[in-house]
């Protein structure tokens, strides 16, 4: 086995519209998306294909890579769809495709377009990942029900790119490959479609119409995974690149995820990273959505500790109230006439702009109505207020807040 070198891993983020890019520009390295077909997300907000090509090169303006996922189960009828996207990529430059059915990586190759292997395929130990890199793989996404210490031996024995996930959503089946949902509701999981039955409260009932009481419980809903207490594991086990889920999610989410990640990774590399540091940066991970917090597989099966029992939604401590939207828009100055059509705001308030291609977060430091500056602004009013960045008319304005205990 090789002795592994600290190299400084990938950051790659979860993309789901225009505005996911803007919100992680400052931190990614890389970022995974889909477009509207084929996509273990189909219920997300993905890109056009007709968008694909103008998004990659806002990533390459960027510095960022661009990586598509094709990663569903494909049968006779989805191929032609399979040809189409994966051709599209090629010409539009997409660094790598995310791959695993046999059909698709076969098209990856015919359009000689990088692929890794997605998750889906279930990776877990080194022989299979020799074998995708014998097909030509340039990354195996490992299995989700990977130890640490599997991962490092894995990567000591290979010279293909390993990933794994870091942060975000479990699923209870292996790597996502569940048929709960396609029995119960038809929509199936591996075509991107899960109705996520498993975030359900079930009961148990025996032949003769007992019910196991659950008092209100949820067994299957997993906790989501959250590594950044053990950065320093993680580099030292020699994976290449650090996935953060949540294709889903909102921008807010994305920013929040994505800048604790990359100051993680980058206080290590610079030996300022602390175990006090990462507590702090897991406490405001808590702010955006999560159902709790564990850490997988990484260091053995979860015990009852990794579900989460009691709520099987979002436990996070904040919530966005929206206020209004952008009216207008002066970008020589970057201030926007804020039409405040639900609700009021004040100096001070955090606020996010959020619209299909904006993502801004900051506080209200100034403020102005009819040329004069005032602090505080009621349900109803326009007002004028200095941004950090870019609008655009009909952008929508949020108000972070604490939660109600």
């Amino acid at each position: 086995m090789k002795t592994l070198k600290k190299k400084k891993p990938e950051l790659m983020c979860p993309i789901r519209d225009w505005a996911s890019l803007e919100a992680c520009k400052e931190y990614a390295d890389a970022v995974y998306f889909s477009v509207s077909a084929l996509s273990m997300r189909q219920n997300a907000n993905n890109l056009t294909l007709q968008e694909l090509g103008p998004f990659v090169r806002r990533c390459q303006k960027y510095g960022i890579k661009a990586y598509l996922a094709v990663n569903c189960t494909l049968y006779n009828n989805d191929l032609k769809t399979a040809e189409k996207i994966i051709a599209k990529a090629k010409k539009e430059n997409v660094n790598a495709v995310i791959v695993w059915d046999s059909a698709a990586i076969m098209l990856a190759k015919k359009n000689k377009i990088p692929f890794f292997i997605s998750t889906q395929a279930n990776v877990s130990n080194w022989q299979s990942a020799e074998f995708y890199k014998k097909l030509g793989a340039k990354r195996v996404v490992l299995a989700r029900e990977m130890t640490l210490e599997q991962i490092s031996e894995t990567k000591k024995r290979l010279s293909v790119e390993i990933e794994t996930f870091v942060h975000g959503a479990m699923c209870v089946s292996i790597s996502g490959r569940c048929l709960f949902s396609a029995y119960l509701y038809g929509k199936s999981a591996n075509c991107g479609s899960c109705a996520q039955p498993c975030r359900k409260a079930w009961a148990l009932t025996d032949d003769e119409g007992n019910k196991i009481i659950s008092e209100g419980k949820y067994f299957l809903s997993a906790k989501d995974l959250c590594m950044i207490e053990y950065i320093p594991e993680l580099v030292r086990a020699g994976i290449d690149s650090f996935k953060l889920e949540g294709r889903r999610r909102d921008p807010k989410y994305i920013s929040t995820v994505s800048r604790l990640y990359r100051q993680a990774i980058d206080e290590y590399f610079a030996g300022t990273y602390t175990q006090a540091k990462a507590r702090e940066w897991k406490r405001e991970l808590a702010n955006v959505y999560n159902r709790g917090f564990s850490t997988g597989f990484f260091f053995g099966e979860p015990s009852k500790e990794g579900i989460s029992y009691d709520k099987p939604d979002n436990l996070s401590k904040t919530k966005k109230i929206l206020l209004g939207e952008v009216a207008h828009y002066y970008p020589k100055i970057r201030v926007a006439i804020i039409s405040l059509k639900h609700r009021g705001c004040a100096i001070g308030d955090n606020i996010i702009i959020e619209g299909k291609k904006t993502f801004l977060e900051q506080k209200i430091s100034s403020m102005e109505k009819e040329n004069t500056k005032i602090k505080k602004a009621a349900k109803g009013e326009e007002v004028a207020v200095r941004l950090s960045g870019t609008a655009r008319k009909n952008d929508l304005i949020y108000r972070i807040s604490e939660k109600d205990n």
